[in-house]
């Protein structure tokens, strides 16, 4: 039996309609809040994946490198605008094509293949790859990494490549400065080692000037002396009487010139032997570090190298030798004198104009090693630089009077030799101490 609306709602109890009528709405009601949370929730994470989005277009911009977001079938989904600028082409034609289009050759395959291998390894990989650029092409370093979803699955990849050309370029101009840097410090050494060898030269220059200028004198005198004596003996060969031969000889003072004649041979020997001492001493000064370290002795060693330098400075200084007698150590005393060269023209330098101007070389024994001390009476040096006196190209002279290479060489020498070289300010002055090793035992 069929009943109606009418029928229903006269047979239907009024409190159970009320009560059914008041589920329905509240059920309603819960539904709609359910569907505005939603709708609000829905507004949410669109507005964080517009955000999302708006954030990853301005890395795209900005980014130097180039970035290729690819999907999982290796075609492009998002480009750099830095790649649109290397390739040339517009951004809106790179969206779909397949990543390796990008590549040149060899590359391309490469791309592709590590693109395939991600999918099970999920490591990023680095390689060198060429692009295709307007002009031509260019080395990218590439780097690819997979691109993960919540779930753990991979979704495509991210590739970003990093131009070596211009890397390439910098490091090439790198070496080319590295290589002129290298030649002129090589010029500035070799600038150091000149005005050494002038100062040396000059001293060399006073040293035999009068040596020679004796032995030439002399050698003046015996030639007048054998020509006196030659024209008596020409007499003797032409048969001059005995009374002529006295006569002559008394005229040419032939007794005389005989005491004169052993004078001049005896001078002219000692100017000799003095040209001689003073090339002994050049050559042991000009011992190069090319041979065999051997035993010699400091105190011989470091008195002909002051000896040069105060020769060749012609300073009004008072040069002091302290201390021991003798003292052998191991090493190259060639170059080891070359150090006090600098030590000794380093304090003359600090000394200029100083009327009681002072320099005192003194050698001792300590601690198993030969000390040599070099300190003079001069003003010192200042407390804030000290530090700093033995780095390359340092120097508290005026422009053009040093090219602050002497204290560097000088200990860089010293730790060759498994020595030191070290400063202490004295009051007044300051001092430059110089250990070395001494003979090992046999």
């Amino acid at each position: 039996m069929v009943v109606s609306p009418i029928e229903f709602e006269s047979k239907a109890d009024p409190q159970f309609t009320d009560e059914a009528w008041s589920e329905v709405l509240a059920a309603v009601d819960a539904a709609y809040s359910e569907l505005v949370s939603h709708q609000n929730l829905l507004e949410e994470q669109n507005e964080k994946l517009h955000e999302f989005r708006r954030f990853l277009t301005s890395i795209l911009s900005s980014v130097s490198d180039i970035m290729i977001i690819v999907g999982r079938n290796a075609t492009i989904a998002e480009v750099s605008a830095s790649l649109i600028e290397a390739t040339g082409l517009a951004g809106e034609g790179l969206i779909g094509l397949d990543a390796g289009a990008l590549f040149e050759g060899d590359s391309k395959s490469r791309l592709l293949h590590e693109l395939d291998a991600l999918r099970f390894s999920r490591e990023a990989v680095r390689f060198e790859a060429e692009l295709k650029t307007a002009e031509s092409s260019e080395p990218y370093e590439v780097s690819i990494a997979a691109r993960i979803d919540d779930r753990g699955k991979m979704i495509g990849a991210v590739i970003v490549g990093r131009p070596l050309g211009e890397l390439r370029r910098a490091y090439s101009e790198l070496e080319l400065s590295h290589e002129s840097l290298k030649e002129a410090q090589s010029q500035l050494v070799r600038n150091e080692k000149l005005a050494s060898l002038g100062r040396l030269l000059a001293g060399v220059a006073h040293e035999l000037n009068n040596p020679i200028s004796f032995v030439y004198a002399n050698a003046h005198a015996l030639e007048k002396y054998i020509m006196r004596f030659e024209e008596y003996f020409d007499r003797v060969e032409a048969g001059a009487s005995r009374e002529e031969l006295v006569a002559l000889r008394g005229q040419l003072k032939l007794d005389r010139e005989l005491r004169n004649l052993r004078a001049a041979i005896d001078g002219a020997r000692e100017g000799s032997e003095r040209v001689r001492d003073i090339v002994a001493d050049l050559r042991r000064l000009s011992v190069t570090g090319a041979g065999a370290r051997e035993a010699y002795d400091l105190v011989e060693a470091a008195r002909v190298a002051a000896r040069w330098v105060a020769r060749g400075s012609k300073a009004d200084v008072d040069i002091r030798f302290e201390g021991l007698d003798e003292l052998s150590v191991h090493g190259n005393s060639g170059h080891i004198q070359q150090i006090v060269m600098n030590l000794v023209q380093n304090a003359i330098d600090a000394l200029k104009g100083r009327d009681d101007a002072t320099i005192v070389v003194s050698t001792s024994v300590e601690n198993g090693n030969g000390v040599l001390t070099v300190s003079d009476n001069g003003p010192g040096i200042d407390a804030d630089v000290a530090s700093a006196i033995f780095d390359p190209f340092f120097t508290t002279k005026p422009v053009g009077e040093g090219t602050g290479l002497g204290l560097s060489i000088s200990n860089k020498i010293a730790e060759e030799h498994g020595g030191r070289l070290s400063h202490t300010n004295l009051n007044p002055g300051s001092a430059f101490r110089l250990e070395l090793p001494m003979e090992e035992e046999t």
